[in-house]
């Protein structure tokens, strides 16, 4: 299936959304599809639910598709784009049935990710999960993967036609001209947070992100001014932004980034184990900054 062009329902700002728990650490679902319709209603455009963000690791199976209902149910499926990685394609392809049966207008793959695959096996990774029919962004991160879809693997992805875009988190924006040359109509993605500005002007036509999940209306706003080239707003809102938006990058991504969400009023709240809290050094410096872009107006 190939998406008309002007309805790319990956483009404009998706947020990787966290999930809410309650105290023990059971989802909250009300409480999560709420979270989801609050970030549209502060101008982003979708969500992504069981992301790394979203703790889709130690996830249920069944907490796993209700997650993707719940927030279908709160935004429209044309505004979920679901991730569907999994060990084996059987069960990635399995998922992403499940986001095409309940109204998702794409989905969000990894490569193989339970050892170091090599091309021949990316390329049938992503062909099967392709024959559910439902258009496939692909989500490069070779840092927690070990396998990297270089530009010349993703040309080859998109030419067979098995994916239409990628989440780039590699960190390389050099990347993004290389990806322009050999593959001219794959969208790239903004995939990590703080190279968000230089992959705008890099031609990015949108952004898989972390931080609106606190700071909704402040982020939309750089991303915008950035994609259209008001690099006065860009750069003001980027350099207030930027010690949060490199927790994206780290690996304590996701307990940063629900610590930030407690602080500005929205609820963070705990993570399943593995996940541990943050060390008080840690946290100091996240809720410094989170307070210091809160008492600068953003939101």
């Amino acid at each position: 299936m190939t998406p008309d062009p002007q309805s790319r329902p990956w483009r404009g700002v998706l947020v990787a959304t966290a999930l809410p728990l309650r105290d023990d650490l059971s989802v909250d679902h009300d409480r999560y599809a709420e979270h989801c319709a609050w970030l549209v209603e502060n101008g982003c455009d979708g969500v992504v639910p069981n992301g790394s963000l979203g703790e889709y690791q130690v996830l249920t199976p069944e907490e796993r598709a209700e997650v993707v209902a719940t927030a279908v149910a709160a935004v429209g499926g044309a505004r979920v784009m679901p991730g569907v990685a999994a060990y084996g394609s059987a069960e990635a392809r399995r998922w992403a049935e499940q986001a095409r049966d309940a109204g998702c207008g794409a989905v969000m793959l990894l490569p193989p990710n339970a050892y170091r695959a090599d091309e021949r096996s990316v390329l049938a990774h992503y062909a099967e999960v392709a024959k559910a029919g439902v258009p496939v962004v692909a989500y490069n991160n070779p840092v927690d993967t070990k396998v990297d879809l270089v530009p010349e693997l993703l040309a080859r992805l998109h030419g067979e036609g098995y994916v239409h875009a990628v989440k780039e988190f590699s960190g390389d924006v050099r990347r993004a001209w290389r990806l322009a040359e050999l593959a001219p109509e794959l969208d790239l993605l903004i995939g990590a947070d703080d190279v968000l500005l230089e992959l705008a002007v890099a031609g990015a036509k949108g952004w898989v992100a972390g931080y609106p999940n606190a700071l909704p209306a402040s982020t939309v706003e750089l991303y915008h001014a950035a994609v259209r080239g008001d690099l006065d707003t860009a750069k003001r809102l980027y350099e207030q932004l930027h010690p949060l938006l490199r927790w994206d990058s780290r690996v304590e991504f996701v307990q940063a980034i629900k610590l930030s969400m407690d602080i500005a009023g929205r609820h963070g709240g705990a993570c399943r184990p593995p996940r541990v809290p943050l060390l008080p050094e840690q946290e100091a410096v996240v809720r410094a900054a989170t307070e210091k872009a809160l008492a600068s107006g953003l939101t």
